[in-house]
């Protein structure tokens, strides 16, 4: 690896230029216009997620009110977005706000370590497209990509897919030749990617066939918001996205708090909707009737029932069962049932690499994040001068994510007015330790042992509730005798 020896500086580094990326970076912007900062991406382009997946019918899996930045109204009437729609509302963010010329492609962080002496991190990054390893000096580090692996999704050990005759492939890496138009196609999963994919596909397949282990809880839902529809009546899109925004956080608390509270009649309307979508005769029990309570796994939402439309129509369906093995002509299930196919979908779930697989290290001594408790959801106890950014489970992603950043402008604005070099989360007292995620999804449960610790106290607990964290975040002080300043 060739190694370059001039070394730049920047007060804020942000690693990844997706959508909490640029939201980060516009936030330096806005509340830090002093600092400076550079953002890097190890792909070529900017927009994340939204950039990378290219599969049909690509879109949000949360309403766009509350997945679209606080600071940049989302004025489109969708409120299930197509992928395009939000790769160009990401990057009119980064337009508006300048950011562009501080990203720098293909740099990939391969290690961070933190000097005491010089109170500052020294990055190290890969150039994808001259080779060189590069180092980056910053006062502060904010890492912006996520918990998700994007160079592979998760890929069963399926018995004999060598033999198969078709193609087999995995929605994260979508062919861009494909051509399923006439074809057998069969998508295996049941999660967000499949019940895209399924509408998407449906009209030009001779058969598609959406192949579960296990059903799903699927949420029809407006494509474009009624309150919103009559808000932009009278008012102009500034308001109306402030008032639905916060109309909708609140439905989606309300909503956990009922599949916490309350999960049978939660779990009892999801079905009645379902069963009123697909029609009297059509039996959900084996297809749509999940054995697990609502939101102990992620709640799917397809606009206005395009997933029941088709399977309605007979231009898709769906079959619960297992696979035994892959043959030449397509899949034998456990029941002995055959099912061929020319193409094999896998909308099989996501590997979680938590913070990019960075390694860390302070004055070269190498850092186990999993041995770490999280401070506030975005900082490590221990760790000087990094943050990072998370979203939330069982709501949009970028409500999170939009805290995290203020409050780190906040805490960087506070550490000049104040002359701080450094600020540490440092555990004082007792504190337990509870799961970090309360969720059941496959994705999670392969990666417990690669998380981070979670208290069973503030500020050491990660809470689900946007309402509790916008007070604590967003109005509280930072003044927590649980965070050192020097």
């Amino acid at each position: 690896m060739k190694s370059k020896n001039s070394m730049e500086s920047v007060d804020v580094l942000v690693l990844g230029a997706g959508l909490a990326g640029i939201g980060t970076a516009c936030q330096l912007r806005r509340q830090s216009p002093n600092k400076s900062f550079m953002v890097l991406e190890s792909r070529t382009t900017s927009g994340g997620t939204w950039d990378l997946f290219r599969y049909p019918g690509f879109r949000s899996d949360s309403d766009m009110y509350t997945y679209s930045y606080g600071f940049k109204p989302w004025t489109d009437k969708s409120v299930i977005a197509d992928g395009y729609k939000i790769l160009n509302y990401i990057r009119e963010a980064a337009a508006e706000y300048d950011v562009e010329k501080q990203i720098r492609y293909q740099h990939k962080v391969v290690a961070a370590d933190w000097s005491s002496t010089d109170k500052r991190w020294l990055i190290t990054a890969e150039r994808g497209d001259t080779g060189e390893q590069v180092t980056i000096s910053c006062k502060f580090m904010v890492n912006c990509c996520g918990y998700y692996d994007y160079e592979q999704g998760y890929m069963p050990d399926f018995d004999g897919v060598d033999r198969f005759k078709g193609e087999v492939f995995h929605a994260q890496h979508w062919p861009e030749d494909l051509d399923y138009k006439g074809k057998r196609v069969v998508v295996i999963g049941s999660g967000a990617t499949a019940v895209t994919l399924v509408p998407a596909m449906a009209k030009e397949t001779s058969s598609l066939v959406m192949l579960q282990r296990t059903p799903t809880y699927i949420a029809n839902v407006p494509s474009e918001d009624p309150m919103a529809k009559t808000l932009r009546k009278f008012l102009p899109d500034s308001w109306v996205f402030r008032l639905t925004r916060w109309k909708k956080v609140l439905f989606q608390i309300y909503v956990y708090h009922l599949s916490r509270t309350k999960p049978r009649q939660l779990k009892k309307f999801l079905l009645g909707e379902v069963k009123k979508a697909l029609g009297p005769d059509y039996d959900i029990r084996p297809h749509f009737t999940p054995d697990y309570n609502p939101w102990d796994q992620r709640l799917c939402a397809v606009p206005d029932g395009d997933m029941f439309d088709v399977i309605r129509n007979g231009q898709a369906e769906v079959v619960t069962d297992h696979i035994g093995q892959f043959n030449e002509a397509g899949i034998a299930l456990k029941s002995g049932k055959q099912l061929d196919a020319d193409i094999v979908v896998l909308a099989t779930g996501l590997n979680l690499k938590f913070i990019g697989g960075i390694s860390h290290s302070i004055d070269g001594k190498a850092i186990d994040i999993t041995e770490h408790y999280v401070y506030r959801g975005m900082m490590f106890s221990g760790i000087p001068n990094m943050a990072f950014t998370v979203g939330y489970t069982n709501s949009s992603w970028t409500l999170k994510t939009d805290l995290t950043s203020n409050y780190v402008c906040r805490l960087l604005n506070k550490m000049d007015h104040n002359g701080y070099s450094s600020v540490t989360p440092e555990v004082k007292g007792d504190v337990g330790e509870v799961p970090m995620l309360d969720f059941d999804a496959g994705y999670v449960l392969r990666a417990r042992d690669m998380m981070p610790k979670n208290g069973d106290r503030l500020p050491w607990r990660n809470y689900q509730n946007y309402i509790r964290d916008f007070i604590g975040l967003r109005l509280g002080r930072q003044n927590d005798d649980e965070l050192e300043f020097r």
